[in-house]
């Protein structure tokens, strides 16, 4: 009764549905993974939160400390400041050790460069000044900027973000520079990766519309827990709208750059920021949806877990909503109960297609939309 009444609210309202409306959004971030989500429910989304990676800290490890004695010792003639969270922690960490101060002196006297705003935040509130910022905040600016400027003699301490940061490091060397990495904070895959597994699941049986990316190291980590299925998720990937592909939206082409290498496009926002980010899903999602056009005069519209009945939403089972996607891919011809079975969950069968086509029909309350053909299947009933 809950459901149906849940239906009926929806169908009252059609004109209040938002872009993203019938749409499941997965979120491989763990930093700002909550702010994401509801900015991506906000616009209707329904969401699946499972962080590929985790942050560690490192404080205490002796690699930071050896990199800052480094630097102490022998001073850089320019730094790179990658990240606010990163930037900050290494002046903490610095001051933990009793060479606040030595780092600090050390790095008033270097030209930094900052990727984007967090890290010139982050240096300005520890009293240093920037010699320029990278305008659209992508990595590849910055290793733009070295080359141009040319670092040939110079000794440069690249502030790392996760990964190696390669593209700096052999920029710098490639000038004749000298490169000292500050690893501030490493990627490590979660404690339970069991939620990615099922993400990987939900990719792969194309039950996830759409996935965020806000760092390489995020993409690299899902094809690695993806493991065996990897292939199958990078096809989902590569699936187009009207095979119920999955669309990947990176926040900027570092991030993409993973997935590029593969032979995946991912969608990306003009600027590398987070609301842009989620007003890129927001415009590029809807884009995707199915419109036809039934015999009876009727319109439907595929969006995600959704269909619109004349504009009217309803929201399908997982298996009332592979049937009518199937069936919508068949553009009007007749797909055999073998034919849809290999659409539904593992460990259906010949009446659970059936069961689906008639759970369709009800949920829909139009049983004229999909048209049983005697001794051979169902089709969709569309306009000819």
């Amino acid at each position: 009764m809950a459901g149906a009444q849940a239906l009926s609210r929806e169908a009252e309202s059609p004109a209040a549905l938002a872009p993203l409306t019938g749409y499941t959004v997965a979120v491989t971030a763990q930093r700002r993974a909550d702010e994401l989500a509801t900015l991506l429910e906000r616009r209707g989304a329904r969401t699946v939160v499972a962080p590929t990676l985790r942050i560690v800290p490192l404080p205490d490890d002796e690699a930071l400390r050896a990199a800052t004695v480094e630097l102490i010792r022998e001073a850089p003639d320019l730094v790179v400041a990658t990240t606010g969270i990163g930037f900050r922690g290494w002046l903490e960490a610095a001051e933990g050790w009793g060479m606040g101060d030595d780092l600090l002196t050390v790095l008033g006297r270097a030209r930094i460069l900052c990727r984007g705003p967090k890290a010139l935040g982050a240096v300005r509130a520890a009293g240093l000044t920037e010699e320029w910022t990278a305008p659209s905040e992508t990595g590849d600016e910055v290793v733009e900027y070295l080359r141009e400027r040319g670092v040939n003699g110079q000794r440069v301490a690249i502030q790392l973000h996760g990964d190696p940061a390669e593209d700096f490091i052999q920029t710098v060397r490639d000038g004749g520079g000298a490169a000292v990495a500050v690893p501030v904070y490493r990627w490590t895959l979660p404690t339970d990766i069991t939620p990615v597994q099922r993400l990987v699941d939900a990719i792969c049986a194309r039950r996830i519309d759409a996935v965020t990316f806000t760092s390489a190291p995020a993409a690299n980590a899902l094809l690695r827990i993806a493991g065996d299925q990897a292939a199958d998720m990078l096809e989902a990937f590569r699936a187009s709208a009207e095979d119920n592909g999955v669309l990947p939206v990176s926040v900027g082409p570092i991030t993409a750059a993973p997935l590029t290498r593969l032979g995946v496009e991912s969608v990306q926002p003009q600027r590398a920021r987070l609301g842009a980010l989620v007003r890129t899903v927001a415009s590029a999602l809807p884009k995707r949806s199915r419109k036809l056009q039934l015999a009876t005069g009727h319109s439907i519209e595929l969006r995600g877990h959704m269909v619109l009945l004349d504009d009217q939403p309803f929201q399908l089972p997982p298996a009332p909503m592979a049937v009518i996607r199937a069936l919508a891919s068949a553009n009007g011809k007749v797909l055999s109960r073998a034919e849809l079975l290999g659409h539904l969950p593992r460990g259906a069968d010949g009446h659970a297609v059936e069961m689906a086509v008639t759970r369709l029909r009800d949920a829909v309350h139009l049983r004229s939309c999909v048209e049983t053909v005697i001794k051979r299947g169902y089709r969709l009933n569309l306009e000819v």
